[in-house]
């Protein structure tokens, strides 16, 4: 028997037993006569202790021992003298009387500690050492406790578990597929699912009614912290539903995974129209942990001589209360901020509301001490309050200013990871046009629903129809999406035309679809969640990397086993694939 008890189980009700522990070592100290050994596995750590006066040849054998020698011990549970409170166990130690190493190891190459000296990349390469970490095995018992927790509450909800094909189709839409050739079809390929989408709703005109699924999905697209190419799905559809059993359903799962995993009572989760949500916010996912809410300007800025308000289709501001003592540095910071490449603003604007009443903005020039106060007006400031304006095209400026509002919140601590907002946004718009293309995209996906009052505005005014889709977001991370789906084959026909399908490529690509719904489809919509940002939500961290057992890096890489890598001219021959090697 390797073991008797865990690492981290043993306290003053085993006193006086005789136990087996196994693990690794974590650290030694020599204290003169003694010698003390900390052991450690998944569930904790133990103290040993080697006493000279008991026997030197075993107390000389545990001197030898270095940092990662897996071990075997059996003692005797004793009371510490010195109790460490930090420790499960640390009221008790163990004083060995055998010891068994069952393999030596090498120095690894940064502590195995919670506070690490090893980088990111170091990391990623020795993930196997990683992982030996409390805090990233912790972040992995967490992810657990939620796939069971969600398992159990669909489960209660009547949804069945069923699992889809992970070799399907390629399709225009979305992101790029990962494609996989197919060697008894050559030239054909199969493509990897960026969701379970088709299939699930082939599941409910099955009559399956309630399905879900916790899924692998993979997009070849670019990486970054809330990114990966393989990425984990909660996916789930109903039948015989309308948006509202959706949102009740699914609120209540994520009611309960606050409740189970945190302890946490949310509440009801508010509502937010997407067009109030990028009016208010600039954004389809705002963060409501803190205010600072758009105010636009129009009416009180423009017309009055300076150019760049006068020339702007918006001109919109957010109050940052208590910030009037930002320095000239500060403000320039600010202003380097919006100007960066990725937020593409032309510069901002800003107005003191001074302590001592007075009114100084960075376009004096331009505006009377009247017209400040009209300024300060309609903020509704008060002494200490710095304004913050920019203006431009509509769409754009607004995502302009709630990345600076988003900034603002972060340089002032309002965005407290441990503080959750949850919000539901839903009407999106059910197409958004791409300039590149130049045609309307599918916002969501192609099989969304209009809203049935906006299916005559397709032809006349596309850009103006709603979709039946809804977002769960929760503090400003996009964690779950989905609609109410297209049921009816001449209307799922009409959406592809509107996204310029021809019949021929509608029936090509997913006549399986269509045909599916002329026998007998019915109403169905669903939802997926990112089971990756909801883990790194949960355990307050900033990248979905520290909740995945092994991702890939931003350049989409593996470099522990150093994939993706090349293969051999024989596999490619096999696959009827040519291609020039670099």
């Amino acid at each position: 028997m390797h073991r008797t008890h865990t690492c981290g189980e043993l306290t003053l009700t085993d006193l006086g037993k005789t136990v087996v522990l196994s693990g690794w070592v974590q650290k030694s100290r020599d204290l003169g006569g003694m010698t003390f050994i900390d052991v450690r596995d998944r569930y904790g750590i133990t103290q040993l202790v080697f006493d000279a006066a008991d026997d030197d040849a075993l107390r000389s054998k545990a001197r030898e021992l270095g940092r990662e020698y897996v071990i075997k011990v059996t003692g005797q549970v004793i009371e510490r003298e010195s109790k460490n409170p930090k420790l499960a166990t640390g009221d008790i130690e163990l004083k060995v009387s055998s010891l068994e190493i069952l393999n030596p190891a090498k120095l690894p190459p940064f502590t195995i500690e919670d506070d690490t000296d090893g980088g990111d990349d170091l990391r990623m390469k020795y993930r196997y050492l990683d992982l030996r970490r409390s805090p990233v095995r912790n972040n992995l018992i967490l992810r657990h406790k939620l796939a069971q927790e969600t398992r159990k509450y669909l489960d209660g909800q009547d949804f069945l578990e069923v699992e889809t094909p992970v070799l399907i189709k390629s399709t225009p839409e979305g992101a790029r597929d990962f494609v996989v050739p197919s060697r008894m079809n050559p030239g054909e390929f199969y493509a990897l699912p960026q969701s379970p989408q088709t299939f699930k709703q082939l599941l409910m005109v099955s009559g399956f009614d309630r399905y879900f699924q916790i899924v692998k999905c993979f997009r070849d697209e670019d990486l970054r912290a809330d990114r990966q190419p393989e990425f984990t799905q909660i996916d789930c559809e109903m039948a015989f539903v309308e948006q509202e059993d959706i949102l009740r359903v699914f609120e209540g799962l994520i009611k309960h995974l606050f409740k189970a995993v945190k302890g946490i009572d949310l509440g009801d989760i508010p509502r937010m129209p997407y067009e109030e949500a990028m009016r208010l916010y600039g954004s389809d996912k705002p963060d409501l942990r803190f205010g600072m809410p758009f105010v636009e300007l129009n009416d009180t800025l423009k017309g009055v001589g300076f150019p760049v308000f006068d020339q702007a289709e918006l001109v919109v501001g957010i109050k940052a209360e208590g910030c009037a003592t930002y320095t000239r540095k500060q403000l320039d910071a600010l202003t380097d901020f919006v100007k960066r490449p990725q937020i593409g603003a032309s510069g901002l604007v800003y107005l003191r509301y001074n302590e001592d009443g007075t009114l100084k903005s960075s376009v004096d020039k331009f505006y009377t001490p009247l017209q400040l106060e009209q300024w300060a007006a309609a903020f509704d400031a008060k002494p200490g309050d710095l304004l913050l304006v920019m203006a431009g095209q509509t769409d754009k400026v607004r995502k302009q200013l709630g990345e600076l509002r988003l900034e603002m919140g972060s340089q002032l601590g309002l965005r407290n990871k441990g503080r959750y907002t949850p919000l539901w946004v839903v009407d999106f718009p059910l197409l958004e046009w791409d300039e590149e293309s130049g045609r309307y995209h599918a916002m969501h996906h192609p099989f969304t629903s209009p809203k049935p009052e906006d299916i005559s505005l397709l032809d006349s005014q596309p850009g103006n129809v709603r979709a039946n889709a809804y977002d769960l977001v929760i503090n400003g991370t996009e964690v779950g999406g989905g609609s109410i789906r297209i049921h009816d084959s001449q209307l799922q026909s009409l959406m592809f035309k509107h996204l310029g399908f021809s019949a021929e490529e509608a029936q090509k690509q997913f006549g399986f679809l269509l045909d599916a719904f002329t026998y007998g489809a019915p109403p169905h919509g669903g939802i997926a969640f990112g089971f990756d940002r909801l883990a790194a939500i949960f355990a307050e961290l900033d990248s979905i990397r520290d909740v995945i057992a092994f991702p890939k890096n931003n350049s989409g890489r593996d470099v522990m086993i150093d994939s993706p890598s090349v293969i051999s001219d024989e596999q490619l021959t096999e696959l009827a694939i040519t291609t020039k090697r670099p």
